[in-house]
C-alpha cells in the first residue's frame, strides 16, 4: 500500500512537473516569435536609432553646409578673376582703338603727301621720295 502511495505521489508530481514545463516551453516559444513583443532591455531602441539617424543627418547638412560654403568661396574667387579678365580686356580694346586710329592719321598724312607729289607708292608697297 505504501508503495501504491508512493507511485501515486511520484505519478502527480511528474505529471504536474510535466504540465508545467510544457507550458513554460509554450510560453517562451510564444514569446520568441512574437514580433510585435516588447523589445529587450539590451537591444537600441528605436529613440536611440532615431537619435543615431538624427545624429548622421546633422553631420549630413553640416558637410553639405561646408561644401555650399566651399562653392561660394571659388564662386567669389571667380568672379574676382572674371573682373580682372574684362579689366585686361577692356584695356586690350582700348590700345587697339588707339593703334587703329594711328594707323588711320599714318594713312592719311601718306596720302596727303601723295596727293601733293612729295612720295610715290609703288604696288608692292614702297614708299619712294619724289625730288
Amino acid at each position: 500500500m505504501m508503495i501504491k502511495k508512493h507511485l501515486a505521489a511520484f505519478t502527480a508530481a511528474t505529471l504536474m512537473t510535466a504540465c508545467s514545463g510544457a507550458a513554460i516551453l509554450a510560453i517562451g516559444g510564444v514569446a520568441l516569435f512574437n514580433q510585435a513583443g516588447v523589445t529587450p532591455v539590451n537591444k537600441p531602441s528605436q529613440a536611440a536609432k532615431t537619435a543615431d539617424v538624427s545624429l548622421a543627418s546633422q553631420s549630413q547638412v553640416q558637410q553639405l553646409q561646408a561644401e555650399v560654403a566651399q562653392y561660394q568661396a571659388r564662386d567669389q574667387q571667380y568672379q574676382a578673376r572674371e573682373q580682372q579678365l574684362t579689366q585686361a580686356l577692356n584695356q586690350a580694346q582700348a590700345s587697339v582703338q588707339a593703334q587703329q586710329q594711328q594707323t588711320q592719321q599714318v594713312q592719311m598724312l601718306l596720302l596727303a603727301l601723295q596727293q601733293r607729289g612729295l612720295i610715290s607708292i609703288t604696288n608692292d608697297g614702297r614708299i619712294l621720295i619724289n625730288r
